[in-house]
């Protein structure tokens, strides 16, 4: 067992929490706002945290364990966690990428063809009998041979535009600088240039104060009219106001998001549309891949426990 306890935050499958409380000593908690409920002794001698949460892990939290050393995020992304403020702290921040790329690609793909191809309209077309009594659906979009951008060229990025190719798509890709792809993937330098390329825009940066609104309404704008928008990283990335005018406007296409600025309070005018599809943020939510992530956080602590090097340092 570990010496100092482990405070476990959120929620852990069965199997997780059996993995975590058979190798350390841990302490539960449902969120950051009860770590006050902790015992001062707990709060005082904790050294790991395993953190499964959407709210913000600052300074304030951080201040609150003394000896923190270790946060070991549940999730690739990290933004709720202030970098900023763990490494002035000294505190060093894990995450679990590469285990959900798959998933979270899928279902991007999967967003759009259920776009294109009014995938959810014809299900109700036939469940409620409109086959029967009116006949043919309405003819829809083809989902190949399209000109599809991602804004993002890293780990999920490069397995959509993978998918995509298989679609046989014309690649377009965005990042800091130019990745190893295929020679006939095109990039670009700015979101501004990439969105004025292409039909369809994936978006798979990360989450934070650097992308924030980073497709803001001018990125909107440059798309081609009836282009269509995949959102899989981060609400706070796209101007959700201004992607709901164009998509109320009819300018845009459609739009497939799995995220949102305030969720899981979703805005009302973006649930009113018919020309969107919209998921509970679950890109990763596979049982498999759940596991794996939950799998890789135990991992980097018991890689800190007994002192080795961290398997996914971020800071």
């Amino acid at each position: 067992m570990s010496a100092s306890p482990v405070i476990l935050i959120g929620y852990y499958s069965p199997r997780q929490r059996q993995q975590l409380e058979t190798r350390f000593s841990t302490h539960s908690i449902d969120n950051l706002a009860l770590l006050h409920d902790l015992p001062e002794a707990v709060r005082r001698t904790c050294r790991s945290v395993a953190y499964h949460g959407h709210s913000p892990f600052g300074l304030a939290e951080m201040n609150q364990l003394p000896s923190l050393e270790l946060i070991a995020n549940f999730g690739v992304g990290y933004d709720d966690i202030d970098i900023n403020a763990a490494v002035e702290r000294g505190i060093k921040v894990t995450n679990t990428p590469n285990v959900l790329n798959d998933d979270v690609a899928d279902l991007s793909v999967g967003m759009l063809l259920a776009l294109k191809r009014q995938l959810l309209a014809g299900d109700r077309w036939v469940r409620e009998g409109e086959w029967a009594r009116r006949g043919t659906f309405p003819l829809n979009a083809s989902a190949s041979g399209l000109r599809v951008g991602v804004l993002g060229m890293g780990r999920i990025g490069r397995e959509i535009a993978d998918r995509m190719a298989a679609f046989k798509s014309k690649v377009h890709y965005q990042s800091r600088s130019p990745k190893d792809t295929p020679s006939s993937w095109q990039y670009h330098k700015t979101p501004l240039e990439l969105a004025a390329a292409v039909d369809v825009l994936f978006v798979t940066v990360v989450g934070g104060t650097k992308t924030h609104h980073l497709v803001s309404a001018d990125v909107l704008n440059a798309l081609p009219d009836n282009a269509v928008i995949i959102n899989v990283s981060r609400g706070s990335v796209i101007d959700e106001k201004a992607l709901i005018e164009q998509l109320e406007s009819g300018r845009l296409g459609g739009a497939g998001l799995d995220v949102f600025d305030n969720e899981p309070n979703v805005n009302p005018k973006l649930l009113a549309l018919n020309n969107v599809i919209l998921q509970p943020h679950q890109g990763s939510g596979t049982v498999q891949t759940r596991e794996a992530m939950g799998d890789l956080q135990f991992a980097n602590l018991e890689a800190f426990n007994e002192k080795r090097d961290l398997l996914t340092l971020v800071n």
